[in-house]
């Protein structure tokens, strides 16, 4: 590769069209990140003009044995570059799991490499180190496919989005300080022309890059330090402001968050003591407290709760007048701030600092924090309220959804035994009865020419057992839903109950009109229940049944003047159930 050799011309045309095919395989890598396919034909019509519009550019410039100008090499590299870069970049936003770690580590191969060449290309261009810049400049590329190697690294990949991050902020500031020394150099001053210069050039700029690394730890580290000179706390007093509403997205009780703020605002303001106060109605009590001085109450009636409600933040004038309770836990003579914690005009509590008389004034920022937090303190108050009022109704709706299921399944079970007493009943009473008639019936028949008294003895004895059995399937009936009941209502239906109980009853049920079936049901059913306990577990007793009607309902009640009951052992038996279930129905 030496001008004016028999083989220059050869090793410039090998070198360009190395250059211009390198250049169409960067765009063909680009467009097919993350695995190397092509999936669009968009993409790979897009690999294929690279190819032709590089390799053609090349081949003419091989031909014609010049070797372009750098910049213009590099300029034609970036605009095919830049031209694939939004492929790139919806196939980023389109991935996920290991293949956006992939992309992610290609493009920190990428930001990098391409920053350390725009690096060297501005050294070369100030202080004309290093050369021959164009290789230089070239081989920093080789770290796209170590980049896109270290995020097949399964410990790697999943720091490629943190790292991402960083190397983008470091290349944007690096790229910004080149342009600066470009415009100031080369723009308003003159190129260095001495050795001297350049090596005090090349310098400075490597001194810049230096700052531009250590900028941001070093800015907070400083920050740091100065911040507990200056308040002897290592935030500000409106840090704890811009904190406070990050603290209540995590997962943190009530009680310890306003304990952090107490805290904090008692190290940043430099106070004696700091106090939240929180609740409802005519009490607030004492939440947080730093130091801690135990629990405390403060009365506010209903006048004070919306002056309060209303105020901003307040002295020891104000709260001498409107709250003078609080001028009791701490001296007098001290500097008192009261802010009132509100949401929507409602007062859900008080923040209330003090600092010593001879320390500095509360300042207009002072207030303005503090009453910037009372508002923020409102807010999570009130949705911390919001948070558990859902809680407790969520849990009754557990509780009834727990409640019905066991009631339905109390419910399908009493039917199914409904149904084999009824088929118990039938088979044990009506039906040996009806079994009886056919065997005489056939008797009979058979006696009916031979002894005429006798088959008219057994007619008669027939008549009565058909009597009986019409009476059994009555009661049966009577059972399942009562045929008088369904004619005359309620209160024909439980005096006919009554005058079959075994006990004295009384029903009283005037001017009682008439309900839907499942109603008078459900009424007739729990009176009989109520009727049968009586019976079991109160004999001899006057029982009264009275039905009436208010407001538009129906209402019942089933007394005795027996011995009583235990109602917590009565909940858990079965007639109580049974009557829970229709009622509930």
């Amino acid at each position: 590769y030496v001008p004016g050799s028999g083989s220059y011309h050869g090793a410039v045309a090998i070198e360009v069209l190395a250059a211009a095919l390198m250049a169409a395989i960067s765009v063909h890598l680009l467009l097919s990140l993350p695995d190397g396919r092509l999936t669009s034909p968009g993409r790979r019509i897009g690999a294929g003009a690279a190819y032709v519009a590089y390799l053609a550019a090349g081949a003419a410039l091989a031909a014609a044995g010049h070797w372009p100008a750098a910049w213009l090499g590099v300029l034609a590299w970036s605009v095919g570059l830049l031209l694939a870069l939004p492929a790139a970049r919806m196939r980023y936003d389109h991935s996920a799991g290991r293949d956006r770690e992939r992309l992610q580590w290609a493009a920190i191969g990428l930001v990098v490499s391409c920053g350390l060449a725009l690096s060297v290309a501005v050294l070369y261009l100030l202080v004309d180190w290093p050369a021959p810049v164009a290789p230089v400049a070239a081989s920093v590329m080789v770290l796209v496919p170590v980049g896109m190697a270290a995020g097949d690294v399964p410990r790697l990949g999943p720091r490629g989005g943190r790292l991402l991050v960083q190397v983008l902020a470091v290349a944007g500031f690096a790229v910004t300080v080149a342009l600066i020394y470009l415009v100031v150099i080369l723009g308003l001053g003159r190129p260095p022309s001495s050795s001297a210069d350049r090596q005090l050039l090349g310098l400075s700029m490597v001194a810049a890059a230096v700052a531009a690394i250590s900028f941001a730890p070093a800015r907070e580290r400083l920050t740091d330090w100065a911040t507990r000179r200056v308040f002897g706390a290592r935030q500000a007093p409106d840090e704890v402001l811009r904190t406070f509403g990050s603290r209540m997205t995590r997962a943190i009780s009530m009680d310890e968050l306003l304990l952090q703020l107490a805290e904090s605002l008692r190290k940043t303001m430099a106070l004696t003591s700091a106090e939240v106060y929180t609740g409802t109605g005519d009490v607030l009590e004492r939440t947080a407290a730093v130091p801690d001085t135990g629990p405390r109450s403060l009365l506010v009636g209903g006048r004070e709760r919306q002056v309060v409600a209303r105020a901003g933040i307040s002295g020891h004038a104000w709260a001498s007048v409107w709250l003078p309770s609080l001028n009791g836990s701490g001296p007098d003579t001290g500097q008192l701030r009261v802010a009132p914690v509100s949401h929507a005009g409602e007062l859900l509590g008080l923040i209330v600092v003090r600092r010593p008389v001879t320390a500095d004034p509360f300042s207009a920022e002072d207030d303005r924090v503090l009453t910037e937090l009372a508002r923020q303190v409102g807010l999570a108050v009130h949705n911390a309220r919001l948070d558990t009022a859902l809680q407790t109704t969520l849990d009754e709706l557990r509780k009834q959804a727990d409640e019905l299921r066991q009631s339905r399944a109390r419910i399908v079970a009493t039917a199914d035994a409904e149904r084999r007493r009824v088929e118990r009943d039938l088979h044990d009473g009506a039906q040996q009865h009806l079994v009886a008639l056919a065997v005489n019936l056939r008797l009979m028949r058979d006696l009916v020419g031979d002894d005429p008294e006798t088959v008219t003895a057994m007619i008669d004895q027939l008549a009565e057992e058909v009597k009986s059995t019409i009476q059994e399937l009555r009661d049966l009936a009577h059972g399942i839903y009562p045929p008088l009941l369904a004619d005359s209502g309620l209160s024909e239906a439980l005096a006919a109950a009554g005058r079959r109980s075994p006990l004295a009853v009384t029903v009283s049920a005037d001017g009682i009109g008439r309900y839907g079936l499942e109603i008078e049901s459900a009424v007739y059913f729990c009176c009989l229940e109520a009727l049968q306990n009586a019976g079991k577990h109160a004999a001899g007793a006057t029982v009264t049944i009275r039905i009436w009607e208010e407001s538009g309902g129906l209402l019942f009640s089933v007394s005795d003047n027996g011995p009583g009951f235990e109602v917590a052992k009565a909940k858990n038996g079965h007639g109580y159930m049974n009557m829970a279930d229709r009622l509930g129905a």
